[in-house]
């Protein structure tokens, strides 16, 4: 099948929109069974250009989907809703989110990067370690990323 790039972000766009694949060779395989010839990188590279995330599904299952609005989140959507807690020691941030959320928020954090103060994010299912630059203290982050999740000091 020859098709247009077009065709393979909408049939990517709808695999994704089922929530039910938790791996990249599943999206592959998906994509291969509708006639695209694609391979894992590519679909590593699809994932990341359109901000996909593993998250919880219904069922509870960690799958691949999609931010809402197809864009990256920003600080005035719901997402402070998934921020649990927000503690610090002399190193890092540590931030608990609800299951799955990790990586979302992860995300946002990125997007502020070394102006925000960030040096580097590792985000798991539910906790993300976040330090910060030399020029900005733990409390400073700490009481930065409190204000963004409008979180209580």
């Amino acid at each position: 099948m020859t098709a247009k790039p077009d065709d393979l972000i909408k049939a990517f766009r709808a695999i994704l929109k089922e929530e039910k694949f938790g791996s990249q060779s599943e999206i592959v395989a998906a994509l291969q069974n509708k006639g695209f010839n694609i391979n894992q990188s590519k679909v590593s590279r699809m994932l990341t250009k359109f901000g996909a995330l593993r998250m919880r599904n219904a069922k509870q299952e960690v799958v691949y989907c999609l931010p809402q609005d197809g864009s990256i989140p920003t600080a005035t959507s719901p997402l402070k809703n998934l921020v649990l807690d927000v503690d610090y020691n002399d190193s890092l941030v540590v931030i608990h989110t609800s299951p799955g959320a990790a990586q979302l928020i992860a995300r946002l954090l990125d997007s502020l990067g070394k102006n925000g103060g960030i040096l580097g994010n590792i985000a798991g299912d539910d906790t993300i370690f976040t330090t910060p630059t030399k020029k900005v203290s733990v409390k400073q982050l700490y009481q930065s990323i409190l204000e963004l999740f409008e979180q209580e000091l």
